[in-house]
């Protein structure tokens, strides 16, 4: 195959983001689990979305914020991720490629509506995210975009779309195209609410052929069974050839066959939303590997690209990421 036409090409939920504020009382009253994320059913999402107050509605879905990043990086995207011809179909499709993100997966004229989150934030800036998955998890290997995904340097799986046999069947075919062009393969846990439905699955894909894992320190402790966070790097450092591992305010470590590198979270002046800082931790790694960038440097524009993501609602971000690495010294 010849040189990538782009960076990234992300395959997951394509889903509308409901954000609204609440506090700790609203979460218990309806035995929400804060800080996680809940699969919810259509009519558990009207009953939310009518008790929930002002809400903010912006297109989400994990991997689609990752490449939306990515664009905002400077670096060329491309997104697969199935929606309905309906109204939030139509409004997710203009707002991805109006940030450059290419996008022509066609809308399904049947089956279930286009997905949507109810995503609750505290005053602590946690998300508690209660996700209708709709027409997205209904994604399979006919929406699958072979010239997009053979032209990627980099295909990027979500793990919260992982449940139906389907879309495991379709991340599967994603990484025979990938592998046999001599592309580079991620896959993000995504959740540990993933992880514990599907942890042979995904260690099965790991094993298969990912090169590069995202997870939390609680995904990745959960995906090996281990009690310590010492024993997961070790677990995963067998298995992948590097793994992004992020730790909250402890930062994160990237793992390689040759080593650890340790980077420090940026520093923020408050603390508003959470949403999406795992999603835009990735694109600043995979735009910097992308790019061949060392581990420390992709690391950093990680970490920079989350801090602007929990600074506002949201998890699309309001300032362009390419500024602010340049402004840091870490891209030209």
């Amino acid at each position: 195959m010849g040189e990538p036409a782009i960076d990234v090409v992300g395959i997951g939920n394509a889903i509308v983001d409901i954000i609204a504020r609440c506090d700790d009382g609203f979460l218990s009253s309806r035995e929400l689990s804060k800080g996680h994320m809940a699969l919810i059913d259509a009519a558990a999402a009207e009953a939310l979305y009518g008790a929930m107050g002002p809400a903010v509605e912006i297109s989400g879905g994990s991997a689609a914020n990752t490449c939306a990043g990515v664009a905002s990086l400077g670096g060329k995207a491309g997104f697969i991720g199935r929606v309905a011809e309906d109204e939030f179909g139509r409004v997710f499709t203009h707002d991805i490629r109006s940030i450059g993100v290419a996008y022509a997966t066609p809308p399904a004229n049947d089956g279930a509506p286009t997905a949507r989150s109810l995503i609750l934030v505290t005053g602590d800036g946690e998300r508690t995210m209660n996700t209708f998955l709709g027409a997205s998890v209904e994604l399979g290997e006919a929406e699958l975009d072979p010239v997009l995904i053979t032209g990627a340097r980099i295909t990027y799986l979500e793990g919260y779309l992982f449940d139906p046999p389907g879309a495991q069947a379709a991340f599967h075919e994603a990484a025979r195209m990938a592998a046999e062009a001599g592309r580079e393969v991620a896959l993000s846990l995504s959740d540990a609410f993933c992880v514990g439905r599907h942890r042979a699955a995904f260690r099965a894909l790991i094993q298969g052929g990912v090169e590069l894992l995202f997870a939390n320190e609680e995904e990745i402790t959960m995906l090996y069974e281990v009690d310590s966070f010492d024993e997961a790097v070790a677990a995963v450092r067998a298995e992948c050839r590097t793994a992004a591992l992020t730790r909250g305010a402890k930062g994160s470590v990237v793992v390689t066959s040759s080593g650890l590198v340790e980077i420090p979270v940026e520093p923020v002046d408050e603390v508003v939303d959470t949403t999406g800082a795992g999603d835009l931790y990735a694109a600043g790694f995979l735009y910097g590997h992308a790019r061949g960038l060392d581990s420390k440097t992709c690391g950093k524009l990680g970490s920079l690209a989350a801090a602007e993501i929990i600074g506002h609602l949201g998890a699309r971000p309001e300032t362009p990421l390419a500024q602010l690495a340049r402004q840091k010294g870490l891209i030209s």
